[in-house]
C-alpha cells in the first residue's frame, strides 16, 4: 500500500499547483455532473455527489460552478452527456493499472488511453483482467509530526475505520475504511480537529509489485501521462516504488 499512498500524496501536491489548476477544476466539475446525473442532486442522499462536492470545495472550486454542475447533472441546465468507464491494463514490470474515465466520446478516449499504455511500455487489457486485484476503500493520510499514533488509532477505530498503518518511509499514518464508512470517518476527523493530508475513496491494491530503476521511471511516466489525459479522472496501480524514485516526479 505504501507505493499507492506515496503516489496519491504526490498527485495531491501537484493538483494544488497553479499551472494545473484549470485542468483539475474541469475534472472535478465533470465528476460533480456525472454524480448528480446518476444519483440525484442532493449530496446528503447521494454519497458519490457528496464526495465530489467535498473534493471540489477542498480544491477551491467556486460554489457557483459546483451548483451549475449539479443543475447540469440533473437536467435543469443544458450540458454535455458524460459517461463513466474503467480501462484495465499492465504497465512495465507487470504492474496492474486501473484507469477511471468520464467521457463524452468513448472511442476517442479508448484510443488515447491505448496509445499512452503502448508509448510507455504497457498494454491495455480486457475488462476484468486486473480489477480483481483492487478493493474500493476510503483512505486518509496524516503527517506523523502532527498527531500521535495512539491518538489517531483511538479516534479512527471509534469512527469505524478498519485499519491504521504506520508508513515510516513516507513519514505518514495511513487510515483505511470501508468505502461506505468514508464520510462517517471523515466527519469524525473533522469534528475532532484532526488535519489529514489527503482524504479520498480509492482503489487500494491487495498486493504490490516492486519495480526499480528504468522500469520504475517507465511506470511513473505511464501514471503521469494517463493522469494528464483530459478524460481521465483517476489512475490506480499496484506498484511499490522506492521513495527516491518517486521523488524524481514530485
Amino acid at each position: 500500500m505504501a507505493g499507492h499512498s506515496r503516489w496519491a500524496n504526490i498527485k495531491h501536491k501537484k493538483a494544488k499547483s497553479d499551472a494545473k489548476k484549470g485542468k483539475v477544476f474541469t475534472k472535478l466539475i465533470r465528476e460533480v455532473i456525472v454524480a448528480a446525473k446518476i444519483g440525484g442532486g442532493d449530496p446528503d442522499g447521494n454519497p458519490r455527489l457528496r464526495t465530489a462536492v467535498d473534493k471540489a470545495r477542498e480544491n477551491n472550486v467556486p460554489s457557483d460552478n459546483i451548483e451549475r454542475a449539479i443543475k447540469k447533472g440533473i437536467g435543469e441546465l443544458e450540458g454535455v452527456n458524460y459517461e463513466d468507464h474503467v480501462y484495465e491494463g499492465y504497465g512495465p514490470g507487470g504492474v496492474a493499472v486501473l484507469v477511471s474515465v468520464t467521457t463524452d466520446n468513448r472511442n476517442r478516449t479508448a484510443g488515447d488511453v491505448r496509445h499512452i499504455f503502448t508509448k510507455c511500455g504497457g498494454r491495455l487489457g480486457e475488462s476484468g483482467s486486473v480489477a480483481w486485484m483492487f478493493e474500493k476503500k476510503g483512505m486518509f493520510t496524516f503527517d506523523m509530526g502532527t498527531i500521535s499514533e495512539d491518538k489517531l488509532m483511538e479516534v479512527a477505530i471509534d469512527a469505524g475505520a478498519e485499519d491504521v498503518i504506520t508508513n515510516n518511509e513516507d513519514r505518514v499514518f495511513e487510515v483505511y475504511s470501508a468505502a461506505t464508512d468514508f464520510h462517517r470517518v471523515k466527519e469524525t476527523f473533522n469534528k475532532k480537529g484532526l488535519k489529514y493530508i489527503l482524504s479520498e475513496i480509492s482503489m487500494i491494491p491487495k498486493n504490490t509489485v516492486k519495480v526499480e530503476g528504468k522500469e520504475a521511471q517507465q511506470v511513473l511516466r505511464l501514471m503521469e501521462e494517463l493522469e494528464e489525459q483530459d478524460d481521465v479522472q483517476a489512475v490506480y496501480a499496484n506498484f511499490d516504488i522506492p521513495q527516491e524514485e518517486m521523488e524524481k516526479v514530485a
